[in-house]
């Protein structure tokens, strides 16, 4: 909103309105609104919980420090997401549909999990809402995001083509906003066409549309809705699956928000684009903006969740920001990314997939079930081994932080 007051008061030569103009001081604005919302206000908010008795249902699981964590206020995913909403209604076009998608990820999950923390904590079932019903609602959410980033006639790219290269159905020849590349054997097309990137490799695109052959554009969705729903729920449940130790989701996610905020911006900006010859996306600028503020939530919830905790996000936290960062990678085209780049939600998925896998295979050939790890999702399993929660985090956020690294290096590693 801010931005539109201050784009007005700048065709009056207000003083320093233009600078609302530049995405590096907006995304640093929502940044460290941001923060200041997660600090200050996530105290108030924590106080409010305690008086309502939001307080967490710890399972005895036979870990060290569980029983320590008894009664501590869950629901915290509450100051992720107004230190998300608020600065990005503040600071961005919100007329942008990738904004729009982006809020509407963000709510739409959010709603999710606070009435599975809803109905665990205050109505005192244990089992929360139903996991058929979390499925639908994730279902849902893929299904209007799909088809906002299918359908919308804002969401194009320009790609690197051959001088020769026929224009197919939607496409068009793009010169002016190209000027850096100086090669003649080379041009820009502008197309519709919903084209991912493929990490490691050479001419590292690929379009989902090929597969359908002719009737692509038309029948293109069936193919595209259903991947992103596949990404949305993996993604999502499998920041909340690593939401199990303190800080342990929260960092995580932090860190993969950096990553996506410098794949964001490179794909963006026009001469990044051409110099790193990766897709350029009109208007997925605001995205940064986006991010900025959800980087900001996530370290200034990490005040109150590092450990010992004083407040859990709950799954209003963990799905929203799971659901998040798997919309925002099919926005800027990088969802290929997503198991390098969300390495730590994918092990955590995994061992919990393999644990019951190998447990219900050895049971029915042997009648004893067996056990790959001491505990799964695999933070526990090394909790089991004797380790202290603080350096299991550490651990993983220092993995985490490698492969964010390898993701950037992939811009240029093909």
């Amino acid at each position: 909103m801010l931005y539109y007051l201050f784009d007005y008061l700048d065709k009056f030569d207000f003083p320093g309105a233009g600078v609302f103009h530049y995405i590096s001081f907006r995304s640093g604005m929502a940044l460290i609104v941001s923060l200041i919302i997660s600090i200050l206000f996530g105290n108030k908010l924590i106080g409010m919980l305690r008086k309502m008795q939001m307080g967490e249902q710890v399972r005895d699981l036979g870990l060290e420090g569980q029983k320590e964590k008894e009664g501590t206020p869950t629901m915290g995913g509450l100051i992720i997401l107004g230190a998300i909403l608020i600065p990005t209604l503040l600071f961005a076009k919100l007329h942008n549909v990738y904004v729009l998608t982006m809020v509407i990820a963000t709510v739409w999950l959010g709603a999710i999990g606070f009435i599975d923390d809803y109905l665990k904590v205050l109505k005192k079932n244990k089992d929360g809402l139903a996991g058929r019903f979390k499925v639908v609602g994730q279902i849902g959410v893929g299904i209007i995001v799909g088809a906002m980033l299918y359908f919308h006639p804002d969401v194009k790219v320009h790609k690197e083509v051959a001088s020769n290269y026929e224009l197919k159905q939607g496409e068009k020849f793009v010169t002016d906003s190209h000027k850096t590349n100086a090669n003649e054997e080379v041009k820009w097309i502008e197309t519709r066409d919903m084209t991912t990137t493929i990490p490691f490799v050479k001419n590292n695109e690929i379009n989902y549309n090929w597969f359908l052959g002719d009737n692509a554009r038309t029948w293109g969705w069936v193919l595209f809705i259903p991947i992103v729903i596949f990404i949305v729920i993996a993604v999502s449940n499998g920041a909340n699956m690593t939401d199990g130790l303190d800080g342990l989701a929260t960092g995580t996610s932090a860190i993969i928000g950096i990553a996506l905020a410098v794949l964001a911006y490179v794909s963006a900006h026009v001469q990044f684009a051409d110099y790193l010859d990766v897709m350029y996306i009109p208007l997925a600028e605001e995205l940064v903006v986006f991010i900025a503020a959800f980087v900001g939530a996530c370290v200034g919830f990490l005040w109150y969740n590092s450990y010992p905790a004083k407040v859990f996000m709950g799954d209003t936290g963990s799905l929203a920001i799971g659901g998040i960062i798997a919309v925002f990678a099919i926005a800027i085209r990088k969802e290929l990314l997503i198991p390098v780049l969300c390495g730590v939600f994918l092990i955590e998925n995994l061992s919990v997939i393999l644990q019951v896998g190998y447990f219900k295979l050895t049971k029915r050939k042997t009648g004893v079930g067996k056990r790959i790890f001491l505990m799964a999702p695999l933070h526990h399993h090394y909790q089991k081994k004797g380790m202290h929660e603080a350096k299991i985090v550490a651990r993983f956020w220092i993995v985490g932080i490698l492969l964010a690294v390898i993701t950037i290096v992939t811009l240029k590693l093909r």
